[in-house]
């Protein structure tokens, strides 16, 4: 079975048409009052699905077996466009696709 994502423009397509951009951490935190730890850990750190990973030190985990993540990817063999979608690591699965419908 092929991995596929849904582009919005273009919908679903073969994964190697995608240039994976990273997960999504939301929004920068404030600068104002911000420690070198606070933005080491919002820049360096990411969520470590299905909670597997090393020690406290590192990171955040997701919360087990099953747990979606959100990500950016990029349609670069395609109509060039950014969007966010929601997969299983699991299973590769797109649980719901960049246009926002799932």
């Amino acid at each position: 079975m092929t991995f596929r994502l849904t582009c919005p423009v273009c919908g679903k397509r073969d994964i190697y048409e995608f240039t994976f951009g990273g997960q999504e951490r939301g929004p920068r935190p404030e600068q104002e009052g911000l420690s070198a730890e606070e933005h080491f850990r919002w820049v360096q750190f990411r969520m470590i699905p299905g909670g597997m990973g090393a020690g406290e030190d590192a990171g955040p985990r997701a919360g087990g077996p099953g747990q979606l993540q959100h990500e950016w990817w990029y349609h670069g063999q395609g109509c060039g466009v950014w969007f966010r979608t929601t997969r299983d690591p699991a299973t590769n699965r797109e649980v719901k696709d960049g246009s926002g419908e799932g």
